[in-house]
């Protein structure tokens, strides 16, 4: 009953609030552009359509890794960096949702304790969801909400589950790639199409008997990164430890070398750019299957087509739009 009568209170009211670093009016902004009821999502548009002019001036930080790299401890630490230095950090911790009943277990502020104490950061696990990339379609408005609640500082935190992690590069100026010394052969771990890509390298747990494999690892994909320079940025391998806190001033000056490029050179404003474009894109393809791929009669459709197998799918898909189109 407390949702419903929030929401009734419209839009102007939810971005006011949002605006003023109201974190209950922020959550729930951020529930409803997670819905999938058409009421909501309108009542969040209009949200995100109000509060736009108030975005864009955060830093986004994308992390993803190997399963068992250690992307929710990195983020505990790293994060309290960007706090002492006066940052406010809000995480965005995408989980992997289940293929049966699309549920999430959402554990990530469990293993956050230090940085859920701060009252300069927030913390916001979602589910995937499905969604393909790491990310979760709905990723990059959440991003603007909580630039507009004043996070100068948004870490995202994909799923992690291996080469697909890609689309989180889409929506964030400085990608970072987790990695474990010592699992295997360290450069069949990840293909080119992931680490062209990365801005860094970072080989976790490098502590006790694994520091020695973890500084061989980081001099491998050093110079496997020296191959793969691009026009405005030369990705680094670094290597650090949660548990001595060994590495992590390395990263923070890493990442400020970077912004003080981005300054010179407008590093992250061409990035955006260039981003905005896959971004229409991707949302034009979900728009599409919202209105079209959704409801009894598209249910109905494909329990028909699915048991035929001698059917070509993407001109089944074709004839489908078509018909919705007239």
């Amino acid at each position: 009953m407390l949702n419903n009568a929030l929401d009734k209170k419209g839009a102007k009211y939810f971005s006011q609030g949002i605006l003023a670093g109201d974190r209950m009016l922020l959550s729930r902004a951020i529930t409803l552009i997670e819905s999938e009821l058409p009421t909501r999502i309108s009542l969040a548009r209009e949200i995100i359509d109000l509060l736009l002019p108030y975005t864009g001036k955060s830093f986004r930080c994308g992390i993803t890794g190997v399963p068992g790299a250690g992307k929710s401890t990195f983020i505990e630490h790293y994060g309290q960096h960007v706090v002492a230095a006066g940052g406010k950090l809000a995480v965005l911790a995408i989980d992997p949702s289940s293929g049966k009943s699309r549920g999430s277990i959402l554990g990530d502020k469990t293993r956050m304790e230090g940085l859920t104490a701060h009252s300069e950061v927030f913390i916001r696990p979602s589910p995937s969801g499905g969604a393909l990339g790491g990310v979760t379609r709905v990723t990059y408005e959440t991003m603007l909400l909580c630039e507009a609640a004043g996070f100068d500082y948004i870490m995202v935190e994909t799923v992690g589950v291996g080469q697909s992690e890609t689309a989180v590069r889409s929506i964030t100026d400085f990608f970072m790639l987790l990695m474990l010394a010592g699992a295997g052969d360290e450069l069949q771990g990840i293909k080119r199409g992931i680490m062209e890509m990365a801005d860094a390298i970072v080989i976790t747990k490098a502590d006790g008997n694994n520091v020695a494999k973890a500084r061989a690892a980081c001099g491998d994909f050093a110079r496997a990164l020296h191959l793969l320079r691009n026009e405005d940025w030369t990705p680094k391998a670094l290597t650090c430890s949660a548990l001595t806190g060994d590495g992590f001033d390395d990263i923070t000056a890493l990442i400020n070398q970077f912004r003080l490029e981005e300054q010179a050179n407008q590093l992250i404003t061409k990035r955006r750019q260039a981003q905005m474009r896959g971004l229409l894109e991707s949302a034009v393809q979900q728009e599409l299957l919202r209105r079209y791929g959704s409801g009894q009669e598209y249910q109905e459709w494909l329990g028909e087509q699915h048991l035929q197998l001698r059917v070509n799918p993407f001109v089944a898909a074709g004839k489908w739009l078509d018909k919705k189109r007239e």
